[in-house]
C-alpha cells in the first residue's frame, strides 16, 4: 500500500526543486516528472558549459540507473512529514460555501426559483436577489443595494437566465397555483350567483304564496257576493240584465297612468301574468349594441311601474301567451323561428323549440299543460309536447290558403249541450278555422264561415264560447269591423258522421277606416259584474281604443291613446279593473270607476 508523500525534483540546470504529492498525482505520474526533469538537464548543460552530445548521452544512462535505483519507500522517507485535509471534507466545504453564497438569496436566505415571485434578480451593481425580495427592499429602504449600498431603483432590477443557475423549478407549481386560484375565483363567484338566486326565489316564492292565498280570499269573498246577487236578482226573470245596466251606466274607463315600455317603438304585443301581477309588452331591446334581439319589459301592476328588461328572441315577438297552471311559465313566439318558454320567477329561457319557420301565433292547451300550438308562417300549425324537448309531436298542415297563422286561441271543453266540443281555433289573413281535439294529438278540422280575405285577428272568450272577428277595410265594407260570433254545432244528415262546429254572427261594431297594423281586440266580461260582455278595439283613425255593449252593440266610450292601439288587455288587481292598451312606445292604463 502506497502512503502519502511528497516527491522533490529537482532541476540539474536551474537548481529548483519541485514537490509533488501522491494526493495530487500517483507513482507514475512521479517517475514521468522525474525522467522530464533528467531529460531537459544536458539541454541546459550543453547551451550553458558547451557540454558534448557523448557526455550527454553517458550523463542520461546514469540518470537513468539514478532513477531505477529509487524506490517508493525511499520516496516516503525522504519526503516532509506533512498531513493534507481529506478530500471529501474538502468537497463538503466547497459545496456548503457555494450553496451559502451562490443558491440562496441574501436578504431572505431562502433559495432562489426559475420562476414565480422569487426568480433570480440582479440590480446594475451585479448582486443577486429574489425578485419579490429586492423588489420590496427598494420599495421601503430609499433605494440602495443591500450589499454594496450603491443607488438602485426598481427599474433597475433585471431578471436573470443563467444555464448555471441551481434553481428550484417551480415552474409546475406556480401554474398550480395560478389554477388553484382562478378555480377559487370562479367558486366564489358561482357561491355568490347562488346565494343571490336563492334569496331571490325565496322572495318571490313568499310573494307568490302571499298573492295566492289574498286571491284565494277574493275568490270566495266573490262567490259570496255573486250568490247574493243571482238570488235576490232570480225573483225578476228578465230584468237583471236591463237593472245591471242601468246601475252600471254611471261607471266607465278613466286614464289612470301612461308608462313608457320603448324609446325607439316597435312594441307589439301585450300579456297580463296573474300570479306576478305584472304586465308583458314585447319591445326591442333597449341595449342593442350589448344586448341584440327582443324581448318583454315587466311592469308592475301594482304600482303601474317598469320593473326590467328580460331578453328573449333575437327577432321580433309576435305572440304571448300564460297557461291556468299558475307557474309563471310563458310561451313565446317570434319570427326568429322559435317558440320559446321563460320563466318569470328567474327571468330566463328554460325551453326552446326551432320551428323552421317564422312564428306568428302560439298558445297553451288548457285541458293538457303539456301541449302548446305554434302558428308558422305558411298556414301550418305545430304542435310541441314539453316533454319532448327535441321536435314537434304532431302537425297540423293547412287546409287552402298558406297566408300566415296571425291568432291562435284554445277552447277548453264543457259540459254544455250546446257546444261541448275543445280545441283550437286559428285564424289567417283568409279565414279560420276550428280545430276538435279529439284525444291525444288526433284533431278534426272544421272550417268557420267566415268572409273570405281580410281577416287580421281572432279572439276567443272561454267562458262565454264567442268568438271576435276582426275584418279590416274593404270592398264590402269602408271600415275596421269587429263581428262577435256564437260558436255552435250543426248535426249532420248522415247520423253516422260527427256534428260540425261552426259560427254564426251576432253583432258588428264598426270603427274607423284606417287599418295599417296587424292589431289584436279583446273580448272580456264587464267589470260591473253583470254578466254582460264588452269588446275593445282600437281605432288607427282617431288613435283611440274604442268600447262597446256586446249585447246592444252601442258604443260606450272611446279612450284616447295619442298612437294607434296595437294590443288590449284586462285586467283585475285586488278587485279594481283595469284596462291596459299597447302602443309602439307605451302602455296606457285605463281605470274602471
Amino acid at each position: 500500500m502506497v502512503n502519502t508523500a511528497t516527491v522533490s525534483v529537482t532541476d540539474p540546470g536551474s537548481g529548483n526543486t519541485t514537490e509533488h504529492s501522491d494526493s495530487d498525482m500517483s507513482l507514475i505520474d512521479a517517475e514521468e516528472a522525474v525522467e522530464q526533469a533528467h531529460e531537459t538537464a544536458p539541454m541546459v548543460q550543453q547551451s550553458t558549459d558547451g557540454v558534448l552530445p557523448a557526455e550527454s548521452h553517458i550523463h542520461s544512462e546514469a540518470v537513468d540507473r539514478e532513477e531505477e535505483a529509487i524506490m517508493p519507500q525511499d520516496v516516503e522517507a525522504k519526503s516532509p512529514s506533512k498531513k493534507l485535509p481529506e478530500p471529501s471534507t474538502i468537497a463538503s466545504s466547497t459545496n456548503d460555501l457555494e450553496e451559502e453564497e451562490g443558491d440562496t438569496c441574501t436578504i431572505c436566505f431562502e433559495p432562489w426559483t426559475n420562476a414565480g415571485d422569487h426568480r433570480l434578480s440582479a440590480l446594475r451593481c451585479g448582486h443577486l436577489f429574489g425578485f419579490n425580495c429586492i423588489d420590496r427592499w427598494l420599495r421601503g429602504q430609499g433605494g440602495k443595494c443591500p450589499q454594496c449600498n450603491k443607488k438602485a431603483k426598481r427599474s433597475d432590477i433585471v431578471l436573470l437566465y443563467a444555464r448555471s443557475l441551481k434553481a428550484l423549478d417551480t415552474s409546475d407549481q406556480e401554474k398550480m397555483k395560478s389554477t388553484l386560484q382562478h378555480e377559487q375565483t370562479l367558486r366564489r363567484k358561482a357561491e355568490l350567483e347562488s346565494a343571490q338566486c336563492r334569496l331571490q326565489l325565496q322572495v318571490l316564492t313568499d310573494e307568490c304564496g302571499r298573492l295566492r292565498k289574498e286571491l284565494q280570499e277574493l275568490k270566495t269573498l266573490m262567490s259570496q257576493q255573486g250568490g247574493s246577487t243571482s238570488h235576490s236578482s232570480g225573483s225578476v226573470p228578465g230584468c237583471s240584465l236591463s237593472h245591471s245596466s242601468s246601475q252600471a251606466q254611471g261607471r266607465r274607463y278613466s286614464f289612470s297612468k301612461a308608462v313608457l315600455v320603448s324609446q325607439t317603438g316597435n312594441c307589439r304585443v301585450l300579456a297580463y301574468c296573474e300570479p306576478l301581477s305584472c304586465l308583458l309588452a314585447s319591445q326591442p331591446s333597449p341595449q342593442a349594441t350589448l344586448i341584440p334581439g327582443c324581448g318583454v319589459k315587466k311592469i308592475s301592476a301594482v304600482n303601474m311601474k317598469s320593473c326590467q328588461y328580460v331578453p328573449i328572441h333575437t327577432k321580433q315577438i309576435r305572440g304571448l301567451s300564460f297557461n291556468n297552471q299558475m307557474d309563471s311559465l310563458m310561451l313565446s313566439a317570434a319570427l326568429d323561428n322559435t317558440i320559446k318558454l321563460t320563466s318569470l320567477l328567474t327571468n330566463t329561457v328554460v325551453q326552446t323549440y326551432n320551428t323552421g319557420r317564422p312564428v306568428w301565433s302560439c298558445c297553451w292547451c288548457l285541458d293538457d299543460p303539456n301541449y302548446v300550438y305554434a302558428g308558422l308562417s305558411n298556414g301550418s300549425i305545430l304542435v310541441y309536447d314539453t316533454r319532448d324537448t327535441s321536435t314537434y309531436v304532431h302537425e297540423l298542415a293547412s287546409l287552402g290558403s298558406r297566408c300566415p297563422v296571425v291568432s291562435l286561441s284554445y277552447l277548453p271543453r264543457a259540459a254544455s249541450a250546446a257546444f261541448p266540443y275543445g280545441g283550437l281555433i286559428a285564424g289567417t289573413l283568409e279565414g279560420g278555422c276550428f280545430w276538435e281535439m279529439k284525444g291525444g294529438i288526433s284533431y278534426r278540422p272544421h272550417h268557420l264561415p267566415l268572409e273570405p280575405g281580410g281577416c287580421t285577428d281572432i279572439q276567443v272568450d272561454a267562458s262565454s264560447r264567442h268568438c271576435l272577428v276582426t275584418y279590416r277595410p274593404g270592398k264590402s265594407s269602408l271600415f275596421l269591423r269587429c263581428v262577435l260570433m256564437e260558436l255552435n254545432r250543426v248535426v249532420q244528415q248522415d247520423s253516422l258522421d260527427d256534428p260540425a262546429c261552426t259560427c254564426q254572427p251576432i253583432q258588428t261594431f264598426n270603427a274607423g277606416s284606417c287599418c295599417k297594423l296587424l292589431t289584436k281586440n279583446a273580448l272580456f266580461e264587464s267589470p260591473a259584474k253583470d254578466g254582460s260582455m264588452l269588446v275593445c278595439a282600437g281605432d288607427e283613425a282617431s288613435n283611440s281604443a274604442m268600447v262597446w255593449d256586446a249585447g246592444s252593440g252601442t258604443l260606450l266610450q272611446k279612450l284616447q291613446a295619442d298612437q294607434p292601439v296595437l294590443d288590449i288587455c284586462p285586467l283585475e288587481i285586488n278587485q279594481t279593473h283595469f284596462l291596459a292598451a299597447l302602443t309602439e312606445k307605451m302602455v296606457k292604463v285605463y281605470k274602471w270607476e
